[in-house]
């Protein structure tokens, strides 16, 4: 019988078991993607300004796939993803940073770690730590140089990583632009409140980020209500049509 890539009782799975969590690490995740200095990468193919919300919901699915699968299909999904960045170095004739690929692996620990806390509860060290353990076999397995080895070095870059490779530029303005056109308005104003719960204050600043006193509230009456199941309707009004049977497929996956 074939092992996990991801222990069946891994924080991780717990993680990204629930849409809800998955959802704000999506909406962290937009942020960080239009401010990193190497967005432009992902301007090349026009994928991400054609698709914002396709572009980024890729990368869940793919991280999901990988966290869920049996130890071979994780790592075949692992060396699709470097195939696929490979033919874009190649069409471009230039190698995509290392300390880029870096960034979206150290993006992906950070906000799983903040969702679940923002939504759950607080995480213990040896969980934290599991979380950096899983994305930095994915790290390792693509081949990424320079990755730390260690929860505590992780901290350390992350945080060299957000001052150095964060930067507000027009692809930013243009990003976020794309974001309300394709999101509607309440929509895009939920989402930059989901980004100012998560995000770290390096990427807020950047952009500006203001929170409205009742969302802290808010977020508290959907916690609360998620016993009762009043989610579930909050979330079909919310989401955009083209993804609400991905969501719900990640909460009828537990």
């Amino acid at each position: 019988m074939e092992r996990y890539f991801v222990d069946e009782r891994s924080i991780v799975r717990e993680i990204w078991g629930k849409a809800d969590t998955v959802l704000f690490i999506f909406a962290a995740s937009a942020a960080e993607f239009a401010l990193n200095k190497a967005v432009d990468w992902l301007y090349f193919t026009g994928k991400l300004p054609a698709d914002p919300l396709g572009r980024l919901f890729s990368t869940v699915t793919y991280s999901r796939q990988i966290l869920f699968s049996e130890y071979t299909e994780a790592l075949t999904a692992i060396d699709r993803i470097s195939k696929i960045h490979g033919a874009v170095e190649q069409a471009r004739g230039s190698q995509i940073p290392q300390w880029a690929y870096r960034d979206v692996l150290f993006m992906l620990i950070d906000h799983s770690i903040r969702s679940f806390e923002a939504l759950e509860r607080k995480l213990t060290d040896e969980e934290k730590a599991e979380v950096f353990s899983v994305f930095y076999r994915v790290g390792h397995r693509m081949g990424i140089t320079g990755l730390p080895t260690t929860y505590s070095h992780w901290r350390t870059m992350r945080e060299e990583h957000l001052q150095q490779n964060m930067i507000r530029s027009h692809f930013t303005v243009d990003l976020y632009r794309q974001y309300r056109k394709h999101l509607g308005w309440v929509r895009y104003f939920l989402l930059k409140q989901v980004q100012v719960i998560i995000c770290p204050p390096r990427v807020k600043q950047l952009l500006g980020l203001r929170s409205v006193p009742m969302m802290r509230t808010l977020l508290w009456l959907y916690k609360a209500g998620r016993q009762f199941r009043f989610d579930r309707p909050v979330k079909l009004v919310l989401l955009p049509s083209a993804y609400k049977a991905q969501i719900a497929a990640i909460d009828s996956s537990l």
